[in-house]
């Protein structure tokens, strides 16, 4: 059997619209808005000494970016990554006039999310001291483990970008 090329698909698709198809289509674009509206949020927060305060446990302790706080204030270093996440926000919204900038801001975006579960290891409290492993905190551990879909939408969007840039 032929398989069908992209564009064939999409034609297909369109001609052929099921309730499938449509709520495919509000959950891709869904994963766009919500990635972005997250960045522009968490980003707008890092700009608050509250906000920097709080990534203190998790920053510190981490074997990647322990060392930040030795070149950078708390209120610097909280900035500066706000700078990023708002950048990673634009960049997946951006999907809007490219894919490139789509593509660009999942990766990016991967990135962070793969960082911010790296300190799900190295985090002290992530696991519920009263009850052991697999039972996780609130804060720092369910906080963390969000990341995870968050890291799949990210994954995601670079994909689907990547696939509409193919397609041309």
């Amino acid at each position: 059997m032929k398989t069908l090329s992209i564009k064939n698909q999409r034609a297909s698709v369109q001609n052929h619209s099921t309730l499938g198809v449509k709520t495919m289509a509000i959950g891709t674009y869904g994963a766009y808005f919500a990635l972005t509206v997250i960045y522009f949020w968490f980003g707008g927060m890092k700009f608050t000494h509250y906000e920097a305060v709080g990534l203190v446990p998790l920053v510190s302790n981490s074997p990647f970016l322990g060392w930040v706080y030795g070149i950078f204030s708390v209120d610097t270093f909280s900035s500066l990554l706000g700078v990023l996440e708002v950048s990673i926000g634009v960049l997946i919204a951006g999907r809007l006039l490219s894919p490139k900038l789509s593509l660009i801001g999942g990766a990016l975006s991967a990135g962070l999310f793969f960082t911010t579960l790296s300190f799900m290891f190295s985090t002290p409290g992530v696991i519920e001291p009263s009850l052991g492993f697999p039972a996780i905190s609130v804060a720092p551990g369910q906080f963390l483990l969000k990341d995870l879909g968050l890291l799949a939408a990210s994954i995601f969007v670079a994909g689907h970008s990547l696939t509409e840039l193919e397609s041309r």
